[in-house]
């Protein structure tokens, strides 16, 4: 039973946090090995298993990152070796990773701050594009909902990407 039959929600990107951590709490209390702990063996195994089913459900759906990849994955979108990302969007990202290398080479800080405003605009603009597709998603069927999950995978790999560009930012801007 994939997280969100689990939880008896629609599947989404966009969830009530609050609901979200209300049933994590319930199922929490219903689960709980301690009250089952005159069970025959197999209750008690049966119940451990949901009791951990319950704990990753929760750690994956109230993580917005996790339950992309969750949901992505769910779909068979994230297989490895072909993720492909657009030709102009690698483009600019080499260019950045061109930049922070000479960055190796001749520090500036006023250039590291630049490259980290670039990269920062780069995701704002990521996350503005996306949002209504993220929003619309759990109505969507067919065709529709399968080009909006291509949409929402090509974020993502575009954002782990930029991740990747703002974590060697962090580095030099702790050497510095």
């Amino acid at each position: 039973m994939n997280y969100f039959e689990f939880y008896d929600i629609p599947e989404s990107f966009i969830l009530d946090e609050k609901a979200l951590k209300n049933t994590y709490y319930k199922l929490s209390r219903e689960y709980h090995p301690d009250f089952y702990a005159n069970e025959p063996q197999e209750k008690q195994q049966e119940i451990l298993q949901l009791s951990t089913q319950n704990t990753n459900a929760y750690r994956t759906l109230s993580d917005p990152d996790l339950r992309m990849q969750y949901i992505l994955k769910e779909h068979g979108l994230l297989e490895e070796g072909k993720n492909e990302l657009p030709g102009d969007f690698l483009m600019e990202m080499m260019e950045l990773n061109e930049e922070l290398m000479e960055l190796e080479f001749d520090f500036d800080a006023a250039k590291l701050h630049e490259i980290g405003e670039k990269s920062s605009g780069v995701m704002a603009q990521l996350d503005n594009d996306i949002l209504p597709v993220l929003q619309r998603y759990p109505e969507l069927h067919g065709v529709t909902k399968e080009e909006a999950l291509q949409e929402i995978k090509t974020y993502y790999l575009k954002k782990k990407y930029l991740l990747r560009i703002q974590e060697s930012l962090s580095k030099f801007a702790s050497r510095s």
